[in-house]
């Protein structure tokens, strides 16, 4: 089904997949891993972050998260 698509504001290409409209099969072809603070990812023309204490666990017990073997 088409899709009718409003103002879009792009601020930062860094790879990836950008879709818009119908999509019959997207597959990841990278993963990765990030950890940071409360508010650190924020995106956005107005951001407001209040963060008091911030604490971020980043002990990962389990060996493989998202595996893109024979994916590609």
């Amino acid at each position: 089904m088409p899709a009718i698509i409003g103002p879009v504001q792009i601020n930062n290409v860094g790879g990836g997949t950008l879709n818009f409209g119908d999509s019959f099969y997207i597959s990841p072809k990278a993963t990765g891993k990030s950890h940071a603070g409360s508010g650190a990812f924020n995106t956005g023309n107005f951001i407001i972050a209040n963060n008091g204490l911030s604490a971020t666990n980043t002990i990962d017990p389990d060996a493989n998260d998202q595996n893109v073997t024979a994916n590609e």
